[in-house]
């Protein structure tokens, strides 16, 4: 497919009349050709007023046709082939077997949320039927469910080309509510947004849907993204990406006539608890599971383990000593883009230069433009203590290792944290006690917490949370991956004395959808 570099308005092509943006090849730093015009304030409007076009149509399509139109998305992907491949390498950096395995995990989502249109149960039935003879007053029929929200505004991520992008978690998630969906293309892999937002055109298109479904915008800076939160009619917003970002979102958001939820997945740095058990019988097999979590993909996922805390003494220098043997032979990569790559050199700057942190490891000297260097350092828990700086997140594969004199002053440490998306526990059986102190903190801080695992890698399935307290996101009442994503496009409606000729297939009497359904208290089925 040839790249054109225009602006996909619903199903029409348009060439965006700002500044431009090229793609640079992060290894090579050569721009990429073509050059992608930015969206006036103009075209924002027009293709937020589509999707608000759209919306009714789409959020009362059948469960059928939903769960086809993600499918069929799914299939468009896949018919892109190498084309695909190759553009997502050119302009990320990233290593072919990621992508490929990152463009399965996007597919495999949106098949995932057609499995769960279909089954209904996130319309959250709730019947409570007429009680006329009720004392001292009559109760009226009351049924409830769920709809969608309205357009949503998607912003593209820089670390995951095609799974937190253009027909990403949040996009698979919004359509599957029923919300039209504007994404506003990250600015380092336009050629790569372009080729999945005509796939997605395309879907949109052979299932006969109107074509406010879908629209994919460009932008140099935050102009195009802060005229997309602004316009009245998106009703919410997905994000990924950095606190600076989602903060500017949110506050868009809120200074509107008509505040709007941004769901933005932010900063985390992601703390591993090293237990004295676990640490005095395997603190070397430890250090190399852990570096290799550090150092996968650049360390430039939102998941890093960016601290490790333990209790100082033999046991820790093992690991420490182990990690930064193994931090030695791991080759420079290269980052994302140059502006991730300079943000990361000055994060381990700081570090290097902070009076109270020393460098533990390095990994391998940079050999070219935008490579990061992998870094390992170490301070105790009174200089993180009083000092939040070192708690700031490095994006790329650095961690700060923190000893601790105690349990309570790990304890200590934990409460001292920020929110989460993460909290790793790496324990034996004579742990437990110690951990179990732990745990209350960890529940209070992160929304996803682990077991002798490592947190780099979040699987799509039902049950997971990918979220947490601010800072690791606005709203740590929601995930943006897995199925309880689709929660967050969705608000519910009561329908009260409703003839069941009015009343939405979900709630009718007879219930032809055959949806499990909590009726009087009780649930159906």
């Amino acid at each position: 497919m040839t790249l054109t570099g225009t602006l996909l308005i619903g199903q029409t092509s348009v060439t965006g009349t700002q500044a431009p943006l090229h793609a640079i090849d992060p290894a090579s730093g050569q721009a990429l050709q073509p050059p992608y015009p930015g969206a006036s304030a103009a075209q924002v409007a027009q293709a937020c007023a589509l999707a608000e076009s759209a919306f009714d149509a789409l959020r009362e399509t059948s469960l059928e046709q939903r769960a086809h139109l993600l499918e069929a998305i799914a299939e468009q992907i896949e018919a892109l082939g190498d084309a695909l491949i190759e553009r997502a390498v050119a302009e990320s950096g990233l290593p072919q077997a990621r992508i490929q395995g990152e463009r399965a995990r996007t597919c495999g989502q949106l098949r995932l949320f057609a499995r769960v249109v279909r089954a209904g149960e996130w319309l959250d039935v709730r019947i409570d039927p007429a009680q006329p003879e009720r004392q001292p007053l009559p109760r009226p029929d009351l049924r409830q469910r769920q709809i969608a929200l309205g357009p949503v505004a998607v912003f593209g991520a820089s670390n995951f080309p095609l799974a937190f992008s253009v027909a990403g978690g949040d996009t698979a998630s919004a359509l599957a509510a029923g919300c039209p969906v504007v994404v506003k293309a990250h600015s380092a892999h336009p050629g790569t947004s372009e080729l999945v937002g005509q796939a997605v055109a395309r879907a949109v298109q052979g299932c006969g849907l109107p074509e406010g479904v879908f629209s994919l915008l460009y932008g140099v800076g935050n102009e195009v993204g802060i005229a997309l939160v602004g316009d009245p009619r998106i009703k919410a917003v997905g994000f990924t990406g950095s606190r600076s970002g989602g903060l500017a979102l949110c506050q868009a958001a809120q200074a509107r006539p008509e505040p709007i939820p941004v769901y933005a997945e932010m900063s985390s740095i992601n703390p591993v608890f090293l237990f004295q058990a676990a640490l005095q019988a395997r603190s070397e097999s430890l250090a190399q599971g852990f570096v290799a979590s550090l150092t996968q993909g650049a360390g430039q996922f939102c998941t890093n383990p960016g601290l490790v805390v333990a209790r100082q003494g033999p046991a820790l220098q093992r690991f420490v000593d182990a990690a930064g043997e193994q931090l030695g032979k791991a080759a420079a990569q290269t980052m994302l883009t140059p502006g991730i790559a300079s943000a990361y050199q000055h994060g381990i700057e700081a570090l290097a230069a902070h009076a109270r942190a020393t460098t533990a490891a390095s990994g391998q000297p940079t050999q070219s433009a935008n490579q990061g260097q992998a870094q390992l350092f170490v301070t105790d828990a009174q200089a993180f203590l009083a000092d939040k700086a070192l708690q700031a997140e490095v994006f790329g594969a650095a961690s700060l290792v923190v000893a601790c004199a105690s349990d309570a002053q790990m304890k200590a440490v934990a409460e001292h944290l920020e929110g989460q998306l993460t909290a790793t526990l790496h324990l034996d059986d004579a742990d437990f006690d110690a951990a179990r102190a732990l745990l209350p903190t960890l529940e209070r801080k992160a929304g996803r917490l682990l077991v002798n695992g490592w947190p780099t890698g979040v699987e799509v399935c039902d049950a997971m949370v990918h979220g947490g307290p601010f800072p690791a996101t606005s709203d740590a009442r929601t995930t943006s991956v897995g199925t309880a994503a689709i929660l967050r496009f969705l608000r519910p409606v009561c329908y009260q004395d409703f003839p069941d000729t009015l009343l939405p297939q979900a709630l009718k009497l007879g219930n032809p959808l055959r949806l499990r359904r909590l009726l009087d208290g009780k649930r159906e089925g």
